[in-house]
């Protein structure tokens, strides 16, 4: 039987045992409406604001500031539409980098459409952007910064409390996409300067179909789904307490084994990164020290990636060739064109993401594997150099 071995946790996680456990009595014994006035209706309510309580202590902030939601994509669309259409009166220049998930992306290009102008930074090679970019990109129009915490491809950690300090001092509203980083590195949102943050359930072994947006008090923000008013009139829909119920278990699981899980993964990370870049034409991309703890990145000369994961796939082995939410698109990443590849560089890429269940072993087979098949793949290529 072929080994299975699941290295594609940036993708999605499995939901853990106990946020599965934590689920089941909102599916079934307490499945009344959060909104509901009668007792079936309080139970979830209460269970609800607990919740909300939980998450919000977890990142520093206040219940109140804590909006449930189906995902990053909807946390980030809020976050980008609705300040922009609430602050339109102020101005209309948004600030995002050009390595952002097409959760921000997209949502800035179709502003762009209704009258808002953007502002794609620049990054370097190793997709850091410079903060100082970020303040001479700043006009009296600009009512809005959006920079990722760490990036999904490549898993470079930008320098966000030197960003929203600038942000903070201009007095422009600092959003961050989190959803990579949320319960993997410590996030306190005042002393990071974070106005606005996303984050995502099934990234951290919670179930999918739910997430967060903390909104901080002052942030004037518009509602962009109307309905009954729930999450403090921010989010119209019935809130999936189930989901959330397993969500705040995932970040409570997360928070408690962050230290010790970073300092395992790490360790994994830099094993995989020694072994593979002993291959001829690999090339690591990404910062070697400042980037997620599971995230190991590379792309190879002279193959083609997607050859490389398919092969990978017949042995067991699930990993990505860049981002797995875009993955049908036929364009190389814009995060490695960002970061200076070519496109034929860029179609060489292979992301490697670890997970809590990831061992020694398996990259020991994973690094194997990957060896073969890249030599594999080089003997039949007619532009084989090697």
């Amino acid at each position: 039987m072929t080994k299975r071995i699941y290295l594609d946790h940036a993708a999605t996680t499995a939901v853990a045992p106990e946020a599965l456990e934590a689920m089941k009595p909102y599916f079934s014994e307490k499945f009344g409406n959060a909104s509901s006035l009668h007792e079936f209706g309080q139970e979830a309510k209460t269970a609800l604001e607990n919740a909300r309580n939980s998450v919000a202590k977890s990142i520093g902030a206040r219940p109140a500031e804590i909006i449930f939601t189906s995902g990053g994509t909807e946390s980030d669309n809020l976050a980008i539409k609705g300040v922009a259409f609430a602050n339109k009166s102020r101005g209309n220049h948004i600030i995002t980098s050009k390595i952002e998930h097409p959760a921000i992306l997209e949502p800035c290009r179709w502003l762009e459409k209704n009258g808002f102008k953007v502002t794609y930074l620049g990054v370097d090679a190793e997709g850091f952007v410079n903060p100082a970019d970020v303040e001479k990109a700043i006009t009296k129009e600009t009512i809005l910064v959006s920079i990722m915490h760490a990036n999904n491809e490549i898993g470079t950690i930008q320098n966000i409390e030197e960003i929203g300090r600038i942000c903070r001092k201009r007095r422009i509203y600092f959003h961050t996409d989190a959803v990579q980083s949320f319960g993997k590195l410590s996030i306190d949102v005042r002393k990071m300067n974070i106005d606005l943050l996303s984050a995502s359930s099934h990234k951290i072994y919670g179930p999918k179909g739910v997430g967060l947006l903390y909104v901080g008090q002052d942030v004037k923000i518009e509602q962009v789904q109307h309905g009954g008013g729930h999450e403090h009139g921010l989010r119209s829909g019935t809130e999936n307490v189930a989901g959330i119920m397993g969500f705040t278990k995932a970040i409570e699981l997360a928070n408690k084994n962050m230290k010790s899980e970073n300092e395992r993964e790490t360790k994994l990370r830099k094993k995989i990164i020694n072994e593979i870049l002993q291959i001829k034409g690999a090339h690591l991309t990404g910062n070697p020290e400042k980037r997620l703890p599971g995230n190991a990145s590379f792309y190879f000369e002279g193959i083609e990636g997607e050859s490389l994961l398919i092969r990978l796939s017949e042995k067991g082995i699930a990993v990505s060739t860049g981002s797995a939410c875009s993955s049908h698109s036929l364009e190389p990443s814009h995060v490695l064109s960002a970061i200076g590849l070519k496109p034929e560089q860029a179609h060489g890429s292979l992301r490697i993401t670890l997970g809590k269940d990831t061992t020694e072993q398996d990259m020991d087979y994973a690094a194997e594997q990957i060896k073969n098949i890249i030599n594999s793949l080089r003997k039949i290529s007619p532009f084989n150099k090697w």
